[in-house]
């Protein structure tokens, strides 16, 4: 079996819309949280949300692109950009040997919402001619690939808040069983608008404490649900002997994958997580692990009541007493839960903890729940060399994805 590494990464994300940005926002505790500046909140119970910041398409775009793209496929061809850039793959790559595996939780929504209004406000004549093509989640895969003329494997994925874990694990299969020697994986979401707050608050998913610093705080017993955040995440994956012939910067190598469902419930996840123990031992299985190591696991952490104490419980199974010994936090405490794009942006997270030995932390944390007693790295960051990083995402539907990340050797 070939070997797999990350050899570039790019992100737009409510903490920072580059790589360098990002990492350093993250690691200083800095919030991305605040008060919804896109639609009025007046008549919303919940008035708060991870909004990116000073995004500007143009810059990765030209004009006549940006208007026949929804905004999740404009973040995710700028976090591509980023992530090409880096890796330097394009000029070292055959086409038919580089792929696209970019998903979308939900796809363009607020190309659907548009659009909707538009029909019922002036008739079908009004909707445009590009609402299909800018709607459907797969698109963000398809532009990504017209852009760079990748003809090898594409494989979009929806799996909710797993959709960019999966993405990327699905990748590292596909290069490591031989189907390509480089792939540009990840996701993006882009659903804060009216629609998509409604339906997240009525299904009793979201925080309404609307205290921007005190609203997203996983682990800690008040916790009372999750913050809508938005962006991308991309990382070229390359297979090792490739990118070693062409001298490419690494950052990590991924080494392992665990993909299962709980096959339980729409939105709860298994109370006894027997889908995210096994998701999480395939992971490890495959990565190598072994308990001499030091672990930094980037967990889903949601703030969720129930995903939070199932998660700790999950991890407290596979690895015992030595979970006590281990440096997790959820960097969702920053950027709020951007969906589709979650799984990337904190696999993204857990290569650059290892490859700058910091562990970044679990802001607002301030009261310990008895059921979630690990380490979460409450409020800062901490320094650790550790070898061995999970990446969590336990996704609506009960799709579980985890990935394995080490330092290369």
């Amino acid at each position: 079996m070939k070997r797999v590494v990350v050899t570039g990464m790019g992100v737009i994300s409510p903490v920072g819309n580059d790589i360098n940005t990002f990492f350093q926002n993250i690691t200083n505790g800095v919030c991305g949280i605040d008060f919804i500046k896109k639609f009025d909140t007046t008549d919303y119970k919940v008035k708060v949300a991870a909004e990116v910041k000073d995004f500007n398409a143009a810059d990765y775009m030209p004009k006549p692109q940006i208007r026949k793209t929804d905004l999740f496929c404009q973040y995710a061809l700028a976090a591509a950009q980023q992530a090409v850039e880096d890796s330097g793959i394009i000029d070292n790559i055959e086409p038919e040997r580089l792929g696209v595996y970019v998903g979308s939780g939900i796809g363009g929504m607020n190309t659907f919402v548009t659009e909707t209004e538009k029909l019922l406000t002036g008739g079908p004549r009004k909707v445009s001619p590009f609402f299909v093509p800018m709607m459907i989640s797969n698109i963000a895969a398809g532009n990504i690939a017209i852009k760079y003329h990748a003809m090898g494997p594409s494989l979009p994925v929806v799996t909710a808040c797993a959709t960019s874990s999966n993405s990327i694990g699905e990748a590292f299969r596909a290069i490591k069983h031989g189907y390509a020697d480089a792939i540009i994986a990840g996701g993006a979401e882009a659903t804060i608008n009216p629609l998509s707050i409604a339906g997240f608050t009525n299904c009793m998913a979201l925080s309404s404490r609307n205290d921007p610093l005190d609203c997203s705080t996983p682990f800690d017993k008040r916790r009372d649900g999750f913050v809508m955040g938005e962006g991308a995440g991309i990382i070229v994956l390359e297979e090792y002997e490739h990118a070693k012939a062409r001298n490419a910067k690494i950052y990590a190598e991924i080494c392992g994958y665990g993909n299962t469902c709980d096959a339980y419930h729409v939105t709860a996840p298994h109370p006894e997580a027997v889908g995210a123990i096994k998701a999480i031992k395939l992971a490890c299985e495959e990565g190598g692990y072994n308990s001499d190591m030091s672990v930094y696991i980037n967990a889903h952490g949601t703030s969720t009541p129930l995903n939070d104490k199932a998660e700790t419980y999950a991890i407290k199974q596979v690895f015992g007493d030595d979970a006590y010994k281990m440096h997790i936090s959820s960097t969702k405490s920053m950027t709020g839960h951007m969906l589709g794009a979650a799984g990337a942006v904190e696999a993204i997270v857990s290569v650059l903890a290892l490859d700058n030995s910091i562990i970044p932390p679990t802001i607002g944390y301030k009261e310990p729940d008895e059921d979630c007693d690990l380490n979460y790295t409450p409020n800062k960051s901490v320094k650790a060399d550790i070898d061995f990083a999970l990446s969590s995402s336990l996704g609506f539907g009960g799709h579980n994805g985890i990935l394995a990340f080490s330092k290369i050797k």
